[in-house]
């Protein structure tokens, strides 16, 4: 079974959910073309999650995903908190930046009960999860709507443990892959492999469907990804330049400049591991800090210094989300490109 009847899509491509570059339009330009459009739900406050739920259901009868995190909130540490405020000093005072200075941004909620309450009256068909999965009464929660539940794999560790848990299917997130590590098992960022690496394993470990992530960016690239037995493909990177996204200036320059033949994983802007064009930030402070609180907590501290920034036009201090192959990206409607990565695939 490939992803096409598990889903009742026309194209075996997912556009992947990208929090804070994109919204509902993405997500409705990709399943109007055929594929899955994903919408990226863990900085959305509830109503907000309404409104685009409300949204991609006007825009679209095709099927879509919406995708939640499944991390730990974590306890405050204060010697760490401490200890980053003061590797970012130096830096505040470059900016005249009084601490605690400016609002903070939106936060990262992991899938909870209110959650679902919101997504009940929807019945949305797929909902992914990221950094593993809810408790199992939720899971079993939305498994009663009918829903398709998938998750990222970064090891067939992983793949094991979420289809044991009752996924319909695993995404296999190589190592070139934009954003976030989906990572939950350990934090060995050693256990991390390539997409070409990891599919075929995942694949003979497990019985569900096995979707590839990471440095797919065209045709060819999805072609490649499928070979080894994936079921279908994840794509993100490549959809950053569309239209639809809401991807910054500041960033879209910097994914197509020479600047996004460097990327690294860092944990310098959320206190977990994502891949990032390599920044100034990146460069001084990481690629990964022992001093970033843990995830989300690292965020706080950084805003002020990324607004400051990107009101003199530099992304010195922003995430720059890409993965390892930005070449996939052009400034091309989404619905155009999703049809395009699925060109060889019959």
């Amino acid at each position: 079974m490939d992803i096409r009847s598990l889903f009742d899509i026309e194209l075996p491509v997912i556009q992947a959910p990208m929090a804070g570059v994109q919204g509902s339009a993405l997500a409705i330009a990709a399943s109007g073309a055929g594929g899955l459009g994903s919408l990226p739900c863990a900085m959305l406050a509830l109503d907000r999650l309404r409104e685009e739920l409300e949204t991609i259901r006007a825009g679209t009868n095709a099927p879509f995903n919406v995708n939640f995190f499944c991390h730990r909130v974590p306890t405050v540490d204060e010697q760490r908190e401490a200890a980053w405020r003061a590797a970012l000093a130096p830096y505040y005072r470059e900016f005249g930046i009084v601490a605690d200075e400016g609002p903070a941004g939106p936060g990262r909620a992991p899938f909870d009960d209110a959650t679902a309450d919101v997504l009940e009256p929807v019945r949305p068909p797929v909902v992914s999860f990221h950094f593993g999965l809810p408790s199992p009464a939720l899971v079993a929660r939305v498994k009663s709507w009918g829903t398709k539940i998938i998750s990222s794999a970064t090891t067939v560790d992983e793949a094991c443990w979420l289809e044991s848990r009752g996924v319909d299917a695993v995404i296999a997130q190589g190592v070139e892959a934009g954003g976030h590590r989906g990572m939950f098992l350990s934090d060995d960022l050693c256990t991390q492999v390539g997409t070409l690496a990891l599919v075929p394993q995942v694949v003979a470990a497990v019985k569900c469907p096995v979707i590839a992530a990471g440095g797919i960016a065209d045709a060819n690239g999805v072609a490649a990804a499928m070979a080894p037995g994936a079921a279908g493909v994840q794509v993100g990177t490549a959809y950053l330049l569309c239209p639809e996204a809401d991807t910054t200036p500041i960033h879209r320059a910097a994914l197509q400049g020479e600047t996004a033949r460097h990327t690294a994983l860092t944990n310098v802007f959320t206190g977990r591991p994502a891949r990032s064009i390599v920044n100034r930030i990146v460069r001084e402070l990481g690629p990964v800090s022992a001093d970033a609180p843990a995830f989300p907590l690292a965020l706080g501290a950084m805003l002020p210094l990324r607004a400051k920034a990107e009101s003199q036009g530099s992304g010195d201090f922003s995430p720059l989300w890409a993965g390892q192959n930005a070449s996939g990206c052009r400034a091309t409607p989404a619905g155009e490109l999703t049809r395009a990565l699925a060109a060889r695939i019959g």
